[in-house]
């Protein structure tokens, strides 16, 4: 079984052959959580490959997911997006969940983003709401770094102190305010799914200190923060979570609120990924 490492340097190298990257070029990368990914049909020149095609990319099976990765600008800006990711509860470990973003770090991205779909857990947020991401609690009992470093791309102990950049965080709020949007900021809480947690679980998140809860993105900030990708994330509270909402959840409830909300998260995002851009220094690629 080859590395991880080596699975991301060849799935680089046919990424960039296959979408023709330009040399040296370094771009931001987003990844595009459920209901959301209409952000990749924004992008100027767009050119994309399905999973399918990438070495050690499995299909992305959840409704919501088209599973392409996207090469295109924004406003001038280069992107690298993921229409869609990958889920724990796909029957995926949590280095293989991880592993689409660590090909965006061996590629050389500036940045990273990492949008989701999540349940309200502060009775404060209502379903529309965006929520900047400040923190993380992981309670799939699942870490992507599990097994040999892979000491190429970071260290065996990596921090996470600042694993949400706080760099990034400051051109957020700056987007925002520009866009005169309000941006919730909270932390984010991840279970396994793909049931969605029961009312109990949820009062113990909330006594946790979360905010918001969801089945995803967890796995990917803890593989950028290994390769020293700078990360930020933004929850679409498409619905209050159990026990608070006054209905049942429903998946089709996520994606209707999600294509609700796109206009003002495509509004945030063109304000922001230039700011992100500026906000943190070029990286190397690898491959």
């Amino acid at each position: 079984m080859p590395s991880w490492t080596a699975l991301a340097l060849d799935c680089a190298k046919f990424v960039r052959r296959g979408l023709n990257l330009p040399p040296g070029e370094s771009a931001v990368a987003v990844v595009l959580g459920s209901g959301l990914g209409a952000f990749a049909d924004a992008l100027r020149e767009a050119r994309s490959l399905p999973f399918a095609e990438l070495p050690g990319f499995p299909p992305a099976t959840v409704q919501g997911h088209k599973g392409l990765l996207v090469y295109g600008t924004l406003d001038g800006t280069p992107v690298l997006a993921l229409q869609g990711r990958l889920h724990g509860y796909e029957g995926h470990d949590a280095a293989t969940v991880a592993f689409p973003v660590r090909v965006l770090g061996v590629l050389g991205a500036r940045a990273l983003v990492l949008t989701n779909a999540a349940g309200g857990t502060n009775p404060a947020f209502a379903p529309g709401d965006l929520m900047r991401i400040t923190d993380h609690i992981n309670l799939t009992g699942k870490n992507p770094l599990t097994g040999p470093n892979e000491d190429l791309l970071g260290p065996r102990f990596p921090d996470l102190s600042h694993a949400w950049d706080p760099r990034l965080a400051h051109a957020l709020e700056a987007a925002a305010r520009e866009t005169a949007q309000t941006l919730r900021a909270g932390i984010y809480l991840q279970m396994n799914g793909p049931s969605y947690e029961s009312p109990a679980e949820v009062r113990m998140a909330r006594a946790m200190g979360a905010d918001a809860v969801g089945m995803s993105t967890v796995p990917e900030v803890i593989a950028a923060a290994h390769m020293g990708l700078p990360a930020c994330g933004i929850s679409c509270i498409t619905n209050l979570a159990a026990g608070i909402s006054p209905h049942a959840l429903t998946h089709e409830e996520v994606m209707e609120v999600a294509r609700a909300v796109e206009g003002k998260f495509l509004a945030l995002l063109r304000a922001f990924l230039p700011r992100a851009f500026a906000a943190v220094p070029e990286r190397a690629a690898k491959a």
